[in-house]
């Protein structure tokens, strides 16, 4: 690659992987996946019925809970070195969940079925311990600021962490004066800022929403056109879930959080969850025992902050994710701007994961200065023309001030991806990662190879409507899971007796509360 998009840093810190005598020195990393899913019932409504006891507790199990809603059943698995691993966990875990859940299906798509109402969406119940009180009024809370629909949107989250071997070849190769956790956290924020800057790639390549049904935006202005009778949709859109009618929501649009450092990350966070905003105040936090919301800040806790990426550390218990950051910096990356494929069973599939691998690797590597207001309004309207508009010929973004076409900038970066790619490769003759790379161009050199064309042109053929696709798909889906054969009898039985454990912990945790429930808030949001 030449010219003004030639990124020399990038070359020489890949050349310095190549020849630091570990050939394999990507490889190894862990990766984990989290599947939420709308459980609907067989006409495709959104089920009422609460999450299955036969599934665990939500609030105890470790693989399988629940989202914003009671409908919103969240898969979670463990972390694997291997793609094929992980995705097999994930499929068994699919399979347990059609085992138990009756009549009724899991959605197949990010944006939801029909729905008449906000009342229609359950949220979710983690019974009567401090903890799970919590976690139910903090969702109430989210209704009542966002309105439940779109908590009622569903996706994929990738998980991920370098090897912990490839840290100290990384320092030596970048000639740091820092080391160990601090060097660590300073190149995951590198890769952070570069996620802003390069993750509307994404949404070309893997987005999967470009239309929806119109009860989502029932009262709300907006000027799609009518695709079939209840569908709605955008010409040239990759992922409407990703826009500002999906998790973009405007309500968030002038919260500023700094990912030019963890301390400035923490920083920004902590004062959004500590500063009142009058708009909620006005709603009400409380009346009587009944809670509306945790609080009137700009945010009630962390994770309402809506982010494609997030800088990861597994928290103890009552700690909160800003402290755990503090406490030992930056374990892992939490990518979320995948929506759920209606053409993979389990939402997500190989090609996808290796090739976000390589991409977040990419971004590591990458020169990452830091992102000033300027930068961060144009790294917004980046993903938004994506999102709305990333089929659209000729579409240009904006990158150091000046248009550039999307596809111009795309092939730059899929050609820098070949050396991650080669790297991640070693040692495998059938080459996975660079497949996936292929598999990837294809789509920019023929837009109908993308996943939101190609649900365009199934909705075409058809003439169905997008509700009617989704529970067509959802039925195949549900078929595809409880037809296989042999099942994993051995992962199954496992499942099941780890929902039994987690029902007897949701019962110990209720019964060692003590103290008010306005104690343990307090305590929870201490400084």
């Amino acid at each position: 690659m030449n010219g003004p998009g030639r990124d020399t840093v990038f070359e020489r810190r890949l050349a310095a992987l190549i020849n630091s005598g570990q050939p394999e020195i990507l490889q190894g990393g862990l990766r984990g996946v989290e599947k939420e899913s709308l459980r609907v019932m067989p006409d495709g409504r959104i089920a009422p019925t609460p999450h299955p006891a036969a599934l665990g507790s939500p609030l105890t199990s470790e693989h399988i809970t629940t989202d914003y809603s009671e409908a919103l059943i969240e898969l979670v698995t463990p972390t694997f070195t291997t793609t094929w691993e992980l995705l097999q966990y994930l499929l068994d875990l699919h399979q347990f969940v059609y085992r138990h859940i009756g009549d009724e299906l899991l959605w197949a798509t990010s944006m939801p079925c029909r729905i008449e109402r906000d009342e229609e969406i359950p949220i979710a119940r983690y019974g009567n311990s401090h903890i799970g009180r919590m976690k139910s009024i903090y969702r109430e809370g989210l209704g009542l600021r966002y309105g439940r629909m779109m908590q009622a949107i569903s996706g994929v989250h990738f998980n991920y962490s370098f090897p912990t071997g490839f840290w100290p070849v990384y320092a030596a190769a970048l000639q740091s004066s820092t080391h160990g956790q601090e060097f660590v956290s300073a190149r995951y924020f590198d890769l952070l800022r570069n996620y802003r800057r390069h993750g509307w790639l994404v949404l070309y390549l893997f987005g999967v929403s470009p239309v929806l049904c119109e009860s989502f935006l029932r009262g709300r202005p907006h000027s799609m056109a009518e695709l079939t009778p209840g569908t709605v949709f955008e010409p040239y859109a990759t992922s409407l879930r990703m826009s500002d009618i999906g998790y973009r929501n405007r309500t968030q649009s002038e919260l500023n959080v700094s990912m030019n450092s963890v301390e400035e990350y923490i920083d920004d966070l902590s004062r959004a969850i500590s500063t009142p905003h009058p708009p909620y105040a006005a709603l009400g936090v409380r009346t009587g025992e009944v809670y509306r919301q945790l609080n009137a800040n700009l945010l009630q806790i962390e994770n309402e902050y809506y982010s494609f990426i997030r800088p990861k550390r597994v928290a103890r218990s009552g700690e909160r994710p800003t402290q755990a950051l503090k406490r030992a910096g930056v374990q892992y990356v939490e990518v979320r701007a995948l929506d759920v494929s209606a053409f993979d069973p389990v939402g997500v599939n190989q090609n996808k994961l290796r090739f976000l691998e390589a991409f977040v690797a990419l971004c590591l590597l990458k020169e990452s200065p830091p992102i000033a207001a300027a930068e961060q309004h144009a790294l917004d309207h980046n993903h938004l023309e994506v999102a709305y508009r990333g089929r659209q010929p000729g579409l240009t973004l904006w990158r150091d001030g000046h248009e550039l076409a999307m596809r111009e900038w795309a092939r730059e970066l899929l050609d820098e991806m070949a050396g991650p790619c080669e790297i991640l490769d070693r040692g495998n003759p059938l080459r996975p990662y660079s497949l996936a790379l292929e598999v990837q161009r294809a789509k920019l050199e023929d837009v109908a190879r993308t996943p939101s064309a190609r649900l365009m042109a199934e909705l075409a053929a058809t003439g169905e409507s997008f509700s009617q696709l989704a529970l067509r798909m959802s039925s195949q889906h549900k078929a595809y899971f409880l037809d296989m054969y042999p099942p994993n009898e051995a992962r199954l039985a496992e499942l099941s007796r780890e929902a039994r454990e987690s029902l007897e912990a949701h019962r110990a945790a209720e019964a060692a509360d003590q103290g008010t429930f306005e104690d343990y808030l307090a305590r929870y949001f201490a400084p």
